[in-house]
Parts: C-alpha cells; sequence; structure tokens
C-alpha cells in the first residue's frame, strides 16, 4: 500500500461523524496518498458547520488527507423535498468537479456509499476514465434502504430503483459487505465483482471509559437508558415512548432515558413524547462531538437501540451496536438479522432480539432483566462484549484497504 495514491468519494467527511474519516487516517498511515472528493458539512440538521457555507472552504488538508469539496443544496428542515435535493446535488456537483483532480493520476478509487447509491456516480465515471479500479463499500444497500424510509409499492417505480442501483454496483471491480447476508446479496447483484467481507469496527475511543462528575451528577438517581446516535426514520424510537407510557402508568420515576443527537425524526418523536405526556422521563441532549459520546456509555446504566424491520436493516450490522459493545455496557436492544447474531455473538443481549409481533413489550423486558439482574453477570456479559468488539475491530482494519 505505501506509496500509492487513492481517490475516496464519500458525500460525508470531517467534520461529520462517519466513520470514513477514520478509515482514512488510516490509510494515510499506511503511507498512502489520500484525496477525498466530498460534500460540505451539514449532516443530519442540514445547517452548515460552522466556518462553511455553500462558497467553501472547497480545500482542505486533515490529519494526513487532502479534501476536495463538492457543492450541495443542504438537507435543512429534513423535509421529503430538501432531502431529495441533497441527495441529487452532490452527484451532480461532484461529477462537475472531477476536473479538479486533473493530473493527479490515482491507482485506486474507494467508495464510502452511504445513501443514495447514486452518491457512486463521480467514483463511476472518474475509475472508468481512468481506467482505474473501483472498490465500494456497501454500507446501505439499494434499493432497499429507500423502502426502509419510504414504502414504495408501485411495481414500475420499484423496478426502475433496482435497475438503477444494481448498475452502480456492478461497475465496482470489488465490493466491500459489512455481513455475510449482505456479501450474498451483492453476489447475486454483481457476480462478477470480486467480495470482500469486512464487519463493522468502532474508533478505539469507544472502549474507553471516560468519567465526567458534571455529567454523571445531573443524572444521579435514575437508571439511565441511553441512545446516541442519528435519529432517524429508521430507529425504533417510538419503542421508548412505549416504555415512557408504561413506566408512567405505574408511578415509576427511576427510569430515565437520555437521547443524544440529532435527525430528521427529531421534531416527530418529541411531539410523540408530547402527546403522551411522558417528557419527564426524557432528556434531549442534542448532537455532541464524536469524542463527547464516550462519557455519556461510561454515565449509561443501559445503552438502546432499536431499528425497524426491513430488509435492509437486517443485512448490516449498524455502526451504534459496535460502539455499544466496545462500551461494555448492558444492551437493550430490538433487532433483527445480523445485528442480532452480533449480539447474541457477544453475549451482551437480554431477552429475546426479533422486533416482530410483539415488539413494543420487549425494551420493557430488557428493562427490568437489567434492573433487577444480578450486577456479576451485568458485568460479565459487558466484558465479554468488549473483548468480541476489540478483537474484530484489528481484523477489520486490516482487511479494509483496496
Amino acid at each position: 500500500m505505501k506509496g500509492k495514491r487513492i481517490l475516496v468519494v464519500s458525500q460525508h467527511y470531517w467534520p461529520e461523524n462517519f466513520r470514513i474519516t477514520d478509515i482514512c487516517a488510516g490509510f494515510a498511515e499506511d503511507g498512502c496518498e489520500v484525496d477525498v472528493l466530498c460534500g460540505l458539512p451539514n449532516y443530519p440538521k442540514g445547517e452548515w458547520f460552522e466556518g462553511y457555507r455553500y462558497t467553501g472552504p472547497r480545500r482542505e488538508s486533515h490529519a494526513g488527507v487532502q479534501i476536495f469539496r463538492a457543492g450541495e443544496i443542504r438537507r435543512r428542515g429534513n423535509t421529503s423535498l430538501r432531502i431529495f435535493l441533497n441527495y441529487i446535488s452532490f452527484p451532480v456537483t461532484a461529477l462537475f468537479n472531477l476536473p479538479r483532480l486533473h493530473g493527479r493520476k490515482y491507482d485506486a478509487v474507494f467508495c464510502y456509499e452511504t445513501s443514495p447509491v447514486l452518491m457512486m456516480l463521480p467514483a463511476v465515471v472518474y475509475a472508468k476514465l481512468h481506467r482505474v479500479p473501483l472498490t465500494t463499500y456497501v454500507l446501505d444497500l439499494w434499493p432497499e434502504n429507500l423502502y426502509s424510509v419510504m414504502p414504495v409499492r408501485n411495481k414500475a417505480l420499484r423496478a426502475v430503483a433496482a435497475g438503477v442501483s444494481h448498475w452502480f454496483y456492478r461497475r465496482s471491480e470489488r465490493l466491500v459487505a459489512m455481513s455475510p447476508a449482505l456479501d450474498e446479496r451483492l453476489a447475486a447483484i454483481a457476480p462478477r465483482a470480486q467480495r470482500t467481507v469486512v464487519p463493522q469496527y468502532c474508533e478505539d475511543l469507544y472502549a474507553q471509559d471516560v468519567h465526567d462528575a458534571a455529567l454523571e451528577s445531573r443524572f444521579a438517581g435514575r437508571f439511565n437508558v441511553v441512545f446516541a446516535g442519528n435519529i432517524s426514520p429508521a430507529q425504533n424510537l417510538p419503542l421508548l415512548v412505549e416504555c415512557a407510557r408504561r413506566l408512567k402508568a405505574a408511578d415509576r420515576r427511576d427510569v430515565h432515558f437520555v437521547i443524544v443527537g440529532d435527525g430528521m425524526s427529531r421534531d416527530a418523536l418529541e411531539q410523540e413524547i408530547a402527546a403522551a405526556d411522558v417528557a419527564d422521563w426524557f432528556t434531549f441532549e442534542g448532537q455532541h462531538p464524536v469524542t463527547d459520546i464516550p462519557a455519556y456509555h461510561t454515565m449509561a446504566d443501559a445503552l438502546f437501540a432499536a431499528l425497524n424491520a426491513s430488509e435492509d436493516v437486517g443485512l448490516t450490522v449498524p455502526a451504534k451496536i459496535t460502539s455499544y459493545l466496545a462500551a461494555g455496557r448492558p444492551c437493550l436492544v430490538s433487532v433483527s438479522g445480523e445485528a442480532a447474531r452480533v449480539m447474541d455473538e457477544a453475549a451482551a443481549q437480554m431477552g429475546e432480539h426479533s422486533a416482530q409481533k410483539d415488539g413494543r413489550d420487549q425494551p420493557r423486558r430488557h428493562r427490568a432483566a437489567v434492573l433487577h439482574g444480578p450486577q456479576h453477570i451485568v458485568g460479565a456479559l459487558a466484558d465479554t462484549a468488549r473483548r468480541l468488539i476489540q478483537s474484530r475491530d484489528g481484523d477489520a482494519r486490516r482487511r479494509q484497504k483496496p
């Protein structure tokens, strides 16, 4: 790898909180020259990050990586229209920014494919024009990911979405999947592509206990269940509202839900909490830098994750799951598919793991298991989870390079 030059295409990059930043820093540490073609930071709230606007800055350097930014329509308000415009604006503007890379001569192109699949367009075009291999790391499988947030029923529209998505995947010489189940799906979509399974990993900082006395004192005296991450339609956070309703009915005020993060579904979640009159059971901390999250993990009595049932969600392991396991805290989860398999493997999940017919009862059962379970058992489960995720991470980092 040393001495090679890699072009990375990703709509999201530092200072946005995506793991492609850590991956690129690893490439640079291994002696590669890394250029990133990305958008302007505005995720998840749809507001420009401090120091940024549509006009730039368009060229930066961070952690040994050269950054070339293309324009995009920000997600402001996170309405369906604004998200659609954001989705289509980046691949188009990034395509017209490819001439800025003229003469840099890359040995490989690496695409970090989040939603939408259209973001692969500049990576595909550059790789084909310059005859260099394209490796695509598939985080969101399309069109299945689209259906998880937008129920498309029309058969003709679904056929078009599948045709376009599969065309992009077949343009890659190599596809990287996060799980064996996703790898099987990609094999059916792009049988000629080389494939590699690289499990989802997390940064080392999540494995550290960080005690923040001020934070811990704010939430002292209650059993704190922490959710940290993007508040999106894929997250089944209304389960927490149902838990809060039942706690209120039982006059239980010793359990509290702490929501760390932001996203397009935050307003809807807050409205549901207000309608249920359970606001006293919730605290919204807003968006925080990734470096703040370990303190919340350490403060938590349990970490919560729930995903809406969908074909795509079951194929991958969300980054949140690996971060939770690395934190070494009991996990209350309502997931299925690959995420459930990882939780079972880590022996960190308590109770049933599939959010199916009786899914709304599961967080309450998980809460009871943690509340009343012997502390030495909880500690043993947490230690097992942390050791597993640390061993998986070392292998994943080595295998992710194009």
